[in-house]
C-alpha cells in the first residue's frame, strides 16, 4: 500500500471514504461529522470511525484541514480522582479487522485548533488523514448543529 503506486485510489469525498489499492480496500471512514462552532475563538472537533479491512496494521499519524491552522488527534483520560484531561494521542494503530472510534464523550477526537473560519451548520469541510507509510485519505465532514450528538440525531 504505497502512495507512489499508480493504482492507489482515494474514494468518496462525502461522509465516508476508503483508502485502497485497486479493489482491495484497507481503511474505511464511516460516519464522519462535526459540530458547529461559536465563531473561531474556540477549537472545533470532528468525529468518525476508522475500520481496517486490510491484512496489515495501519498507523494513522495525523490529519490536515484548511479549516484549522493546527489539527491533531487528542485522547481524553480520567484519573482515579475523576479529573479528566486531554492530550495529543500520537500515532494511532488500526489492527487488521478492527475499528477505531474517534467519538465524543471521552476517548479520542480530532481537535481542530485555531480555526480559519467558523464551522457553520449545514456546511462541510475537507479532511485528509495521514498514514505512516505515506498514504493519505481525503473526505468531507458534514457540520451539524452546535448541540448535536451525531448523524443519528439529525
Amino acid at each position: 500500500m504505497r502512495k507512489s503506486n499508480a493504482m492507489m485510489l482515494a474514494v468518496a469525498l462525502t461522509m465516508s471514504g476508503t483508502l485502497a489499492l485497486a479493489d482491495e480496500p484497507t481503511i474505511e471512514v464511516e460516519g464522519a461529522w462535526a459540530r458547529a462552532s461559536i465563531g473561531v475563538s474556540r477549537p472545533g472537533a470532528a468525529y468518525l470511525t476508522l475500520r481496517n479491512t486490510g491484512e496489515e496494521t495501519e498507523t494513522l499519524t495525523g490529519l490536515q484541514t484548511d479549516l484549522a491552522m493546527m489539527s491533531e488527534f487528542h485522547r481524553t483520560t480520567t484519573d482515579d480522582q475523576g479529573v479528566s484531561s486531554m492530550s495529543p494521542a500520537g500515532d494511532i494503530e488500526i489492527p487488521p479487522g478492527e475499528s477505531v472510534l474517534i467519538q465524543p464523550d471521552g476517548g479520542m477526537h480530532a481537535m481542530l485548533m485555531r480555526l480559519t473560519r467558523p464551522m457553520i451548520e449545514g456546511e462541510t469541510f475537507s479532511v485528509t488523514l495521514l498514514f505512516a507509510d505515506g498514504d493519505e485519505l481525503a473526505f468531507d465532514v458534514p457540520i451539524y448543529g452546535i448541540a448535536s450528538r451525531g448523524p443519528q440525531t439529525e
